[in-house]
């Protein structure tokens, strides 16, 4: 059994059958999402939701490839509602293999940063503006 549900048990009607709509806590309710786009010179690319194990597939995708094709990338990571080491270990292999700038991390990933030490590797800015400039 999956770690999320052990932990966090789903809700069902029809005595187990067929699961309720969406719960808080459910991880479906945090679905990971990846949105892309050209700005001011630079390849934004945008995370919304939650990144771990299990999620982390289309952002490595999309990074991995704006770092190979556009000179500048820029991780939009103000939607980011959760993140563990497995998002931690992309930054940083991103970061390597090209230039990448972390935009308007939200609070939960401003964290782990500060707590890991990463914050000291990135280039952080406070907007997307910010880091499309520098």
């Amino acid at each position: 059994m999956p770690w999320n549900e052990a932990v966090m048990p789903r809700l069902t009607s029809n005595a187990g059958q067929t699961p309720l709509p969406h719960q808080a806590g459910d991880p479906a309710a945090e679905r990971a999402t990846v949105s892309q786009y050209a700005w001011r010179g630079a390849w934004v690319v945008a995370a919304h939701g939650a990144y771990d194990l299990d999620s982390i597939t289309p952002l490595e995708a999309a990074l991995r490839t704006a770092v190979r094709e556009h000179p500048k990338v820029i991780l939009d990571a103000s939607g980011i509602t959760f993140a563990d080491s497995t998002l931690l270990n992309l930054l940083i292999l991103t970061h390597q293999a090209g230039t990448l700038r972390l935009a308007a991390p939200s609070q939960p990933l401003q964290r782990i940063c500060e707590i890991t030490g990463v914050d000291k590797l990135l280039e952080i800015r406070q907007t997307v503006d910010d880091a499309a400039l520098s």
